[in-house]
Formats: structure tokens, sequence, C-alpha cells
């Protein structure tokens, strides 16, 4: 099983980034996904998640900036970030849930900084 996440790096406030979540070795579709952040020195936070019916989830800290997207058929999660602040500076993982397990990812840095 591999979640392998990439679209980060430094960008201005105010900036935009696009990240993306390749899975593979498990069946996409039937599983959850979340994008979790954890900053320096916080414990995690749930940033948006996506279900299996296409239902979507947003923490009230990036709601109306961030949109949370899959594609089913290249088994990947998307997350687009706009209007990006210094606070969403984090290390972004995505996890695949279901009844009984989750698989997490290798993170990817998101630096929001002037």
């Amino acid at each position: 099983v591999q979640l392998q996440a990439s679209g980060g790096g430094l960008v201005q406030p105010g900036g935009s980034l696009r990240l993306s979540c390749r899975a593979s070795g498990f069946t996409f579709g039937r599983y959850d996904m979340n994008w979790v952040r954890q900053a320096p020195g916080k414990g995690p936070e749930r940033v948006s998640g996506v279900n299996t019916s296409g239902h979507t989830y947003y923490a009230d800290s990036v709601r109306g900036r961030f949109t949370i997207s899959r594609d089913n058929a290249k088994n990947t999660l998307y997350l687009q970030m706009n209007s990006l602040k210094p606070e969403d500076t984090a290390v972004y993982r995505c996890t695949a849930d279901t009844t009984g397990h989750s698989y997490w990812g290798q993170g990817t840095l998101v630096t929001v900084s002037s």
C-alpha cells in the first residue's frame, strides 16, 4: 500500500497550491479519503475529507479556501488550496479510511511565508 503526496512547496501569503495524493495497493474507490496536516509543535488536524459517496468535509479554518476532490479512475486525491495563510504552514498527509483500518501516506511540506 502506498499513498504518495506531492505538490507542496513555498508560497507567499494569498497564493495557491494544489496537492495530489496518488494511491496504490488497495481499492481506492472503496475508501474514505482525508487530508490531515500537522504544523510545527502542534498536533494533527483533519483539514478535509471526501467519502466514497463524494460527500465532503472541511475544517472551519479552511472552509471556503480549500477544495477537496478525488478521481477514482486515477486513484488520486487532490486538495486545491487558495488564499493561503502563514497558519496553513504544515506537513500535509493523505489518509485512506475504511471500517477497521486506515492507511497513512508520507507528507508533503507546505510553507506559506513572504
